[in-house]
């Protein structure tokens, strides 16, 4: 191991002082100029495909007001104003952004409040209407509540129009051109090829949160010659891959799909059965691989990279977990316990009138895959959770002959109130009733400040970046902007991390992150040439991980986690454990020191388990040290005393690499 840098001493937390205006730090680029003849991605591109807009119908009935272009005004670092009517900015802007707004009812809440008269021509619009008009009230006010009573009244009216974003309205062809237009056009304002890139895209909402992010690499002229695609076309993801499909046959327009919050699909988003609950063919898996090279590991509704039940020896696995998982891990709810105040229909919406009349209706067959399958908790969280999908995929390979789940991964918000913001001293929330407030600590813990997309392309505009993502040459982070570089090869040599020339060693004497090793050679190992950097404004790293995953010759999936570097100069024991890093925090004073850890870790590291025999793969984890969570900013912020003591408070930031993949 090489520690390429001693420790940085210095309080360097970026508590703000108020709301208003956040601070975030500069993206880390290779700390070497390209050679001339370079052809390999010399710089990682940072940004978010998954922002949703008051064109989101749920977004909407949150309280969120902010448009697609003040989205994308934000995201390139301009002051806008906030659903709740504050200040705020990026001190340093995303690279590329794209409002990913759910196809459901695109465009249809906000024109109904505008009092369009085509959508208040329906008993349901009409309904809906009548249930904004009652329950009026602005974001500023709800949040400024003088009780926490009045503040739970107040949220629970707004949040009752919520469920109407799953109403039939009797849109149009007319109508969903007309939004989808201002989608496109929003998008293409805002593209500034080499400076900032603006996708077009969107969400399909498939039921049990198998959602997906359809992303389009093109521009106007391929993207007005189709429409989202949503869920009331179908529930079944198949259907979603066919209109993929015929996009790319008849227009020739390059897009994939992107699912995320795996964590919360119940077993459902890598399960082994298909939506007719039949086992997975090949014709299957090869189209999932290939309208789906990458997966959203991390966001704001929780983590999804592994679990305590499948990951148990895991010490770091049980990280923001949330939902139904979170209750199997733990036996009891991961909402904190001030959630019980919260009135019932706050928290699951309450139905209008036409609601009550007109219940959404499900196929048989649409029920049939909604319903939680009768598994065990341990296959419903393998199914749910990347790290298992990866050794799910390994073995469905070895018997359909191709990979459904050979994914890269990102990370990306799901912020609902328009405002990218990944870092837990800025976190704005992911919906408006939960933007900034002296209450929303106790009752929106379980949010998650997360995350963004990591890329490594040769220029900053669609084409580059899509097709980067093509190949998974992407990670994910959960909040800062940590630099990771991961190769794969045969013969790296130990000083190969010490080359300031490391890239170009990398590229040339092997594989990035989301490619395929040559096949072993004879009585040879692989080995791996990581480098990964602090974000320049944050905190030190705590180590660098190997995670690994293979078959072996009986069939059966086993997984390791290596700690390869280690700051500090610590050692792991005989068992392969290391010490804790420390820990700074002042949760008090939302403060921690970077007097622990390193700013920089690099290594080539050799399998010592490996089996040419075996099909395996090998992603990378980077932990920064502890630091406060966004909900110790929050206390520190509204002078909080008295949050129940099962909030946390510290948090471990992380960085997770795409694998790359050793197939016999």
């Amino acid at each position: 191991m090489k520690n390429l840098t001693g420790n940085c001493s210095g309080n360097l937390q970026r508590l703000a002082l108020g709301l208003t205006i956040f601070s975030q730090s500069a993206f880390a680029e290779e700390a070497y100029s390209p050679y001339v003849d370079q052809a390999q991605p010399d710089r990682v591109y940072w940004g978010d495909t998954h922002v949703h807009s008051s064109l989101s119908a749920d977004a909407y009935s949150m309280g969120s007001r902010i448009t697609p272009d003040a989205a994308y005004r934000f995201a390139k670092g301009e002051t806008v104003t906030t659903s709740s009517e504050q200040k705020a900015r990026l001190s340093h802007p995303l690279d590329f952004l794209m409002v990913s707004d759910h196809a459901e009812n695109m465009g249809v809440m906000s024109r109904i409040v505008a009092g369009n008269a085509y959508l208040l021509r329906t008993e349901n619009g009409k309904s809906t209407a009548q249930g904004f008009k009652d329950n009026a009230v602005s974001m500023r006010d709800l949040l400024n509540s003088e009780t926490a009573e009045e503040y739970y009244r107040l949220m629970s009216g707004v949040m009752s129009v919520k469920n109407g974003w799953k109403l039939d309205y009797g849109v149009d062809e007319s109508f969903r051109r007309s939004v989808w237009d201002e989608v496109i056009e929003n998008a293409e304002q805002h593209n500034d090829p080499g400076t900032f890139t603006a996708f077009i895209g969107f969400e399909w909402s498939g039921d049990v949160m198998l959602h997906r992010n359809v992303i389009f690499e093109g521009g106007p002229e391929q993207a007005r010659q189709t429409f989202p695609y949503s869920n009331k076309d179908s529930q079944d993801v198949e259907d979603l891959w066919a209109y993929l499909d015929e996009y790319d046959e008849r227009v020739g327009g390059k897009v994939l799909a992107i699912p995320h919050n795996s964590n919360l699909a119940r077993g459902r988003m890598f399960a082994l059965t298909n939506f007719n609950m039949q086992p997975l063919t090949k014709a299957y898996a090869k189209t999932r691989a290939r309208w789906e090279p990458l997966v959203e590991v991390t966001q704001n509704k929780g983590d999804s990279e592994t679990h305590p039940l499948i990951s148990p020896d895991d010490e770091f696995a049980d990280f923001e977990t949330q939902g139904f998982f979170g209750k199997v891990a733990t036996g009891k709810q991961s909402k904190p316990a001030a959630q019980s105040k919260l009135p019932k229909k706050t928290s699951a919406g309450t139905k209008t009138q036409a609601q009550d009349k007109a219940p959404q209706k499900k196929s048989a067959k649409a029920a049939a895959w909604a319903e939680a399958p009768q598994q065990s908790p341990v296959e419903l969280v393998a199914q749910s959770f990347a790290r298992s999908a990866l050794k799910l995929g390994m073995d469905q390979e070895s018997k359909l002959g191709t990979n459904p789940f050979k994914f890269g991964m990102i990370g990306s918000t799901d912020s609902h109130t328009g405002l990218t913001t990944g870092y837990e001293d800025n976190f704005w929330g992911g919906l408006g009733v939960a933007e900034p407030s002296q209450y929303r600590a106790a009752i929106f813990s379980h949010e998650n400040a997360a995350g963004y997309a990591a890329v490594w392309a040769h220029e900053n505009t669609r084409a580059s970046l899509f097709a980067a993502m093509r190949r998974k040459e992407t990670y994910a982070t959960t909040g800062p902007r940590i630099t990771v570089r991961f190769f794969g090869g045969w013969n790296y040599a130990t000083d190969d991390a010490v080359r300031p020339d490391l890239a170009r060693l990398g590229y040339a004497k092997g594989v990035p992150m989301g490619s395929d090793l040559a096949l072993a050679p004879s009585g040879q190992s692989p080995n791996f040439l990581i480098h990964a950097v602090k974000d320049p404004g944050g905190a030190n790293l705590d180590r660098v991980q190997v995670i690994k995953g293979w078959r072996d010759g009986s069939g059966a999936l086993h997984e390791q986690v290596y700690d390869v570097a280690l700051s500090d100069d610590r050692k792991s024991n005989a068992k392969g454990k290391a010490e804790p890093v420390g820990n700074t925090v002042n949760v008090a004073d939302a403060s921690y020191m970077n007097s622990i850890g390193d700013a920089e870790l690099a290594i080539v590291w050799t399998d010592p388990d490996f089996d040419a025999n075996e099909a395996a793969f090998y992603y990378v984890r980077v932990l920064e040290i502890p630091t406060p969570r966004w909900t110790a900013y929050d206390a520190k912020r509204y002078g909080l005393g008295d949050l129940p003591e099962q909030i946390p408070m510290i948090t471990q930031d992380r960085a997770y690499t795409s694998p790359i993949w050793y197939t016999p």
